[in-house]
């Protein structure tokens, strides 16, 4: 298994190379799963059915994504050409807000975050389903937008009180998987409107935007069931755990290589096997055993652990680098990353503290049924 030394080594490397705004949010989301979990949405995300008042310099997410968080223009950051990995950092800008002494309705961070959605609501393109597109300039859906944009509105949702935007959050997963959901499972990873021929589409199965989809779903999962909307969103979450469901059975079934990893393009041999999807699909079964440990039993969750396995054996224990891996910017390259993936590293980090906290769930489980404490035996 991984040590949590090499862990800090990964997560510093992901702290270091990260110059996306998605990459930030990502590495977010690793400090804040792995350094702060109980303020994570897969623990106690609403006190009081609230999000909770922290203080910066007590939480180490916060302190990282704060500089680069902007509070004076219509995006959270920089989207090179995209309003939807901006919104991955509204959640750490409502935390920022909270975390303020005085909080009014002309917060720098409440109001930013207000104009990222409105941008991304109001001004982005929509597919003919009514899919926000992934891109500005053109309505394109990429499977990667699942991670930065749903569980935004969710959480976003349950801070002002709005049940339409908490469902709005499922209606999006719903309308991506309409186009981008295959006969397999796994989803296509870009699909364009008709009369944008001349962009970038892929119709292949990437693993890594397969895996930023079941991850964003379990996300939007996890906000519903720990919010006031529990009860009145049992129809959406159903429907968040079959489209998961499809995209692990698929990606399960395409599991062939002798690495033990999954290959960059789950169903095409002729791919090398990577880590960076490999981990955060992983990581996304363990999620998931806890939230649903009835559907998603003993098959998953031994299916993990032997990704868990493979990937502490690429990780590089005096450097913390996780290889082989994909170039992010450029997904059809043939060839592995000669370099650091700022998003896969931290995808190893959000591995391992998901099998961390499967792992006390299954042992707090286990004491509850018999009475025994396993690790006093």
């Amino acid at each position: 298994m991984i040590l949590q030394v090499v862990i800090d080594k990964v997560l510093s490397k992901a702290q270091e190379t990260a110059s996306h705004s998605w990459e930030y949010g990502t590495v977010f989301e690793a400090l804040l799963e792995y350094r702060d979990p109980h303020y994570s949405i897969f623990h106690d995300p609403f006190p009081g059915g609230e999000i909770p008042e922290l203080t910066v310099e007590d939480v180490e997410a916060l302190q990282y994504v704060k500089p680069f968080i902007q509070t004076n223009s219509a995006r959270l950051c920089e989207g090179n050409g995209s309003s939807s990995d901006p919104t991955s950092l509204c959640i750490p800008a409502l935390l920022l807000y909270k975390s303020t002494t005085f909080q009014s309705s002309d917060n720098p961070y409440l109001s930013a975050a207000d104009r990222q959605l409105h941008d991304l609501l109001s001004t982005t393109p929509r597919y003919g389903n009514g899919a926000i597109s992934h891109r500005d300039a053109y309505s394109s859906l990429w499977a990667d937008f699942i991670y930065m944009v749903p569980p935004a509105l969710a959480y976003h949702g349950v801070f002002t009180s709005d049940l339409g935007m908490v469902k709005e959050s499922v209606r999006q997963c719903q309308l991506y998987c309409e186009v981008l959901g295959t006969s397999k499972g796994y989803w296509r990873h870009i699909a364009n409107a008709e009369g944008t021929n001349s962009v970038k589409s892929d119709d292949g199965a990437w693993c890594t935007s397969n895996a930023w989809a079941a991850a964003g779903m379990t996300r939007v999962l996890a906000t519903l069931r720990k919010s006031r909307y529990a009860s009145e969103t049992a129809d959406e979450q159903s429907m968040l755990l079959d489209m998961t469901k499809v995209i692990f059975d698929g990606a399960m079934e395409a599991d062939t290589d002798a690495s033990g990893l999954l290959r960059n393009y789950l169903d095409d041999e002729t791919w090398f096997a990577e880590v960076a999807g490999t981990a955060l699909m992983a990581a996304t079964v363990f999620r998931m055993a806890v939230l649903e440990p009835g559907t998603f039993g003993e098959r998953y969750v031994g299916w993990a652990t032997r990704k868990l396995e493979s990937v502490s054996h690429h990780l590089d224990e005096e450097t913390g680098v996780a290889a082989p891996v994909v170039n992010s910017l450029k997904e059809g390259q043939q060839t592995p990353l000669n370099g650091i993936n700022p998003e896969g590293q931290a995808f190893v980090v959000l591995l391992y503290a998901a099998w961390r906290d499967w792992r006390t769930a299954a042992d707090n489980a286990s004491i509850a049924m018999t009475g025994t404490d396993a690790s006093r035996t």
